[in-house]
């Protein structure tokens, strides 16, 4: 509730930074864009909006508080060198959740452009509030889980159940999967977003390949 609060104040400044890609492109191209700024076609869309942005910050804020729970629980049942393990993971899921939804909003001005002129000429951008920032956060969000990928490879070797010899002998098949993976997952489709989940995740696997080697020894 008190994250919530706080980003009901910080929301003007989270939609300006959200929405800066929008206006820049509008501005650029004029005859694209029929308006720089989201349209609201409902007396009550503009106050839904603010909550739902409110809600998604107070999620943000509140996160570090859930995440020492979930540990706090977890804990009293794991051994020594089991809490170092668990650390270890815990520390890379979050570096890498944050680094994809990093990603996400940087290649998204790029996705924004290439989404409104796939289009063509006779169609111009009018977007509402709700679909462009349920877009956006969506990307963010999928683009952070599908980066947890290296940490659940190397958590598969650690166990035994997938070696990293084995990860080399399927090396081929896998990049196929990672390529299906980043065009399914990527909620935009388009090519930029493609490209900067699949080539990550490809970069992942060789290093979990390396982990792996590194941990065996």
């Amino acid at each position: 509730v008190v994250g919530t609060l706080i980003g009901f104040f910080l929301y003007n400044a989270v939609i300006a930074f959200i929405t800066h890609p929008y206006r820049a492109f509008a501005h650029a191209h004029p005859a694209k864009v029929l308006s720089p700024n989201l349209v609201v076609t409902s007396p009550l869309e503009g106050f839904s909006t603010r909550l739902k942005v409110a809600a998604y910050l107070g999620i943000f804020f509140a996160s570090p508080i859930w995440l020492w729970e979930v540990w706090r629980f977890i804990t009293p049942g794991l051994h020594k060198h089991e809490r170092k393990w668990a650390i270890s993971f815990v520390a890379s899921s979050i570096v890498l959740f944050s680094l994809g939804a990093t990603v996400s909003i940087l290649v998204w001005p790029k996705a924004l452009d290439w989404l409104i002129s796939i289009g063509g000429n006779n169609i111009s951008a009018l977007f509402s509030p709700s679909k462009y920032i349920n877009l956006y956060i969506a990307a963010a969000a999928i683009f952070g889980v599908v980066f947890l990928f290296p940490a659940v490879l190397v958590f598969l070797e650690v166990i035994g159940l997938v070696p990293s010899k084995t990860l080399r002998r399927i090396r081929r098949p896998a990049i196929v999967g990672i390529a299906f993976l980043a065009a399914v997952a990527t909620p935009s489709n388009d090519p930029y977003s493609f490209m900067a989940m699949a080539v990550p995740l490809y970069v992942f696997y060789e290093a979990a390949i390396i982990v792996g080697r590194i941990l065996k020894k």
